[in-house]
This record gives structure tokens, C-alpha cells and sequence, in this order.
């Protein structure tokens, strides 16, 4: 009988197994760690619906939740670089064990805004009567206004609400930008926009599996203590945040050199591949903390990403509200509803994490996500014509398409900073973007509430922000980053350091 001559095939090299092994032993985690944040984050999106009638009585109006979504992402800029330098000259493994600890004990807290608390509430009360008149000094009041919010009977619990929210994006501070920086740790650039992929479909899987948890949370019974439904998702939400703390303290590895899980060949030929990246790219540069967020690239890439937030965000805080204003729904239709537009924005960022690693590129797989999202976004309020199906299913569709766009274009983005920078300059740079950017998270749902309390309309608000991301989609393609790379070029870039070296 003739033998069989085939080759067998070719045994997986140490590089090849330690990328494998990072891959399996990381991103899970990670991924568990991002869904309990991005809900931590937006559930009070959710429990709006249900808060609102509990505590409007004490001043809790559309524009004051507006507000307290938006507040949270103050506090997260005061961290993010300190955060994400942190990360690259620390712990990563310890500061997520920070950030995730604190953030629970906080979202939980969020439960009992509305409870007198000794010293706390006295202090609301003097401090909301300050900046009423401030603010009256400067924009007056009137109906609905927030001065009349920090002047009714229950200004201090807003307060204690917006203080509540401040705290929890402080908790949080440094998560999100300190996992993008802890993933160069560990996965070479052709497998980085893979990994960013893997990390960031939580976001969407976050909101497929939240609502209708939280609907079931918002129909507990108040038991002994006579909590209302909307405190339950608080605190059973800001639970796991603590419990998974203490996983990552004994899971997560800090570096390659560090994993007791790879074989001393696998670590070596990880770290060598990491090292010999950066190498290469040192030698095109190097620059400091100070100047890399003095790049213009850098401050184009925050003010970019700024003007895509705002839009997200609105989005994904105020489309509970949207479509229950629109359509007369009750809370459990809307739950089901808000399942659908995540699906689309799943698919979406798989897809293009996959094709960018694929094809080298980056600048378009991050601009055309952005113009699809915002086209859709500018086409929603023309839905909006009935309370038939058809113009629910249209609405759903246009929500389902704009998140598309707002979630598919994350992972070629976030791989531009450390297209021209490295190191410490990469992860400050990183956590500046991400700070900066997330004020977006303020601004676009405080847009929202305010025009629809002065106009009872949420098209325009729409329509603007939906200019926002076309503007931030300009910018990013017009700074000449991220392209796919000509071959000559690529052997250019080999063999720059050759060239160092013979200098």
C-alpha cells in the first residue's frame, strides 16, 4: 500500500502557544470585569424609568437626571492619566483590584440618594443653596430649570445623587484606558485590534443581558427593609463589581515575565516579540508624558473621540426614555426593545476588530463605523411618525444601525496612540483621550434632558449630536494616521534601527 507522504502538520511555535494562552487566560476575565462596569455605568438609564415616579416629588426632573448621568464622567477625568501611567509603571493587576472594589461599594450606594444621611444631607442642603444662586445669577431660573432643582424640598438629595455619580466615575477612573494599556502588555500589534475586539463586545453584550435582568430586579419585593425595585438594581448590580476585585487580585498577571502559567520558553518568546516591537518603534521617536499630550495628533484624537461620545452616550442613557416617550410603552416592552440595538453593534465591532487585524488598517475602519452610526442617529426622529409597528420596528432599526456605528469603529481607534507613541507616553496619552473624550458622556445625555424640557422634543438634540460624530469622523481621517502601510514602507521601518546602528 503506498505510503502517506503528507507533511504532518507543523507544531505550534512558543510564540504562537504564549499568545494563545494570554488570549484564554485574560480576556475572559477582562470581558466579565467590562460588562459589570459598562452596567454599573448606564443602569441608571434603566432605573430612571422607575425613579422618576418614586422621586419626582423631591425634584428629580429629566434634566437632573441628565445631569447625574453625566457628572460621573467628571469624576473619571480627574483619574485617568494618573490611572493609566499607574498601570504601565505599577500594577495593573493591583489598580484593577482598586478601581473594581471601590466602584461597587459606590454603584450600591447610588440605592439611597434619597436618604437622610447625618452631616451628609446638612451639607447638600447649605451647599445646593450656593450654587442655586449662583446659577441664578448667571442664567436665571424658572420652571424646570436647575435652579429650581437645588431650591425644592428635595434639593439636597439631588445633590446627593449628582455627588453619588461624581464618586462612582472616580471609582472608576482609570478602568477602561488601563485595560487598553495592560492588553500591550501582552498581545503584539497583529493580535492587538483582535483583543481590544474580544474586550469591547462586552459593552453590547452589557446591554443585552442587563435590561431584562434589571426589569426582574425592578419587580423585587421591598422585604424587610421596603426597598424599592430601582434600589435593587443598584445593589444587586454593585455586587459582583467587589466579589470580581478580589478574582483579579489572584488571577490577573502583571507581565509576561510574571506568568508562572506560561513555559520559560513561551515567556521568552513573547517578551522577545514585545520587545523587539518596541524597539522598532522607538527608533522612529520618543517622547516624554508631557509631550505626547501636547501631540497634536493627541489632543485631535480626544476631541474626536469627545464628539462620538456625546453621541453614544445620549444614546444609550436616553433610549429607554426615547422609546417609552414615543411609543406609550410599559417598562417590561421597553426591556426587550433595549436587547436589539446591542446585537447589531456586537456583530459590528467583531467584524471590523477582525478585518482591521486582517488588512493592517485602522484610519477607515474607525472613520466609516462613526458616518453610518451618525447617519442613522440623524434619521431616528423621521420615524417617529405614529404609535404604529412599523414606526416602532423603524425606530428600533435606526437605534440598532447608530449603535452599530458608535461601538464598530472602538478597536481601530484605540490602536492609532500607539501608532506614534510608546510606553509611558502611550498609556498617558491613552487615559487623556479617554478622559477627555468621556466628558462627552456629560454633555451629550445634559443636551438631551435639557432640550427636551424646553422644546418636549428629543429631535434636535439628536440631529446635533448626530453633527458631532460626522465633525469627529473628519477629524480622524484627516490626521494621516493608521492607514494600511505600502510594503516598501514596512521594510523602511525594519530597517531603521539597522541604519541607527551603523550611524
Amino acid at each position: 500500500m503506498p505510503s502517506d507522504s503528507s507533511p504532518a502538520p507543523a507544531a505550534p511555535s512558543a510564540l504562537d502557544r504564549a499568545r494563545g494562552k494570554a488570549y484564554r487566560r485574560l480576556l475572559p476575565l477582562l470581558f466579565i470585569c467590562y460588562v459589570v462596569a459598562y452596567v454599573d455605568r448606564t443602569n441608571v438609564g434603566f432605573a430612571k424609568l422607575e425613579m422618576e415616579k418614586d422621586l419626582g416629588h423631591l425634584g428629580f426632573t429629566e434634566s437632573v437626571f441628565g445631569f447625574g448621568m453625566g457628572v460621573f464622567f467628571v469624576g473619571y477625568l480627574l483619574l485617568e492619566i494618573p490611572g493609566s501611567v499607574l498601570v504601565e509603571r505599577w500594577s495593573a493587576r493591583k489598580w484593577i483590584f482598586r478601581i473594581m472594589f471601590t466602584w461597587g461599594l459606590v454603584a450600591s450606594l447610588t440605592a439611597f440618594v434619597h436618604c437622610r444621611v447625618p452631616v451628609v444631607t446638612a451639607a447638600m442642603e447649605s451647599l445646593t443653596g450656593a450654587m442655586a444662586r449662583g446659577l441664578e445669577a448667571v442664567s436665571g431660573g424658572g420652571p424646570g430649570s436647575y435652579v429650581e432643582s437645588l431650591r425644592g424640598e428635595g434639593s439636597a438629595f439631588v445633590a446627593q445623587f449628582w455627588g453619588v455619580r461624581f464618586l462612582l466615575g472616580l471609582a472608576e477612573a482609570g478602568f477602561f484606558p488601563g485595560v487598553i494599556v495592560y492588553l500591550s502588555h501582552w498581545f503584539p500589534r497583529r493580535d492587538r485590534s483582535r483583543a481590544l475586539a474580544t474586550f469591547f463586545i462586552a459593552a453590547p453584550i452589557s446591554q443585552i443581558l442587563a435590561p431584562p435582568i434589571s426589569n426582574a430586579m425592578l419587580k423585587f419585593p421591598g422585604g424587610p427593609w421596603g426597598l424599592a425595585g430601582w434600589q435593587w438594581v443598584f445593589i444587586l448590580w454593585g455586587i459582583p463589581a467587589v466579589v470580581l476585585s478580589f478574582v483579579v487580585l489572584a488571577y490577573l498577571t502583571d507581565r509576561p515575565a510574571h506568568a508562572t502559567w506560561l513555559t520559560p520558553e513561551e515567556r521568552e518568546a513573547l517578551q522577545a516579540e514585545l520587545d523587539d516591537e518596541k524597539r522598532r518603534h522607538a527608533a522612529t521617536g520618543h517622547f516624554t508624558i508631557a509631550q505626547a499630550l501636547a501631540h497634536p495628533k493627541v489632543l485631535l484624537l480626544a476631541l474626536a473621540f469627545f464628539l462620538c461620545t456625546c453621541g453614544n452616550y445620549a444614546v444609550e442613557m436616553q433610549m429607554p426614555s426615547i422609546l417609552k416617550d414615543w411609543y406609550k410603552l410599559d417598562v417590561n416592552t421597553v426591556a426587550y426593545l433595549l436587547m436589539i440595538p446591542p446585537i447589531g453593534s456586537l456583530v459590528g465591532q467583531i467584524f471590523v476588530g477582525w478585518n482591521s487585524d486582517r488588512t493592517n488598517e485602522r484610519r477607515w475602519h474607525a472613520c466609516l463605523p462613526i458616518l453610518l452610526g451618525a447617519a442613522a442617529m440623524a434619521l431616528i426622529p423621521l420615524t417617529h411618525g405614529d404609535l404604529s409597528t412599523l414606526s416602532l420596528g423603524l425606530t428600533v432599526l435606526g437605534f440598532t444601525v447608530a449603535l452599530i456605528g458608535f461601538k464598530a469603529y472602538l478597536p481601530a481607534f484605540w490602536t492609532l496612540p500607539g501608532m506614534f507613541l510608546t510606553e509611558s507616553a502611550a498609556a498617558a496619552s491613552i487615559g487623556f483621550i479617554n478622559s477627555v473624550a468621556n466628558l462627552g458622556g456629560w454633555i451629550g445625555p445634559t443636551l438631551v434632558g435639557v432640550l427636551k424640557e424646553n422644546t418636549d422634543s428629543y429631535d434636535r438634540s439628536l440631529w446635533i449630536l448626530s453633527g458631532f460624530m460626522v465633525i469627529g469622523a473628519s477629524i480622524i481621517a484627516g490626521l494621516g494616521v493608521g492607514g494600511r502601510p505600502k510594503p516598501e514602507a514596512e521594510s523602511d521601518r525594519e530597517s531603521v534601527p539597522a541604519r541607527a546602528a551603523e550611524a
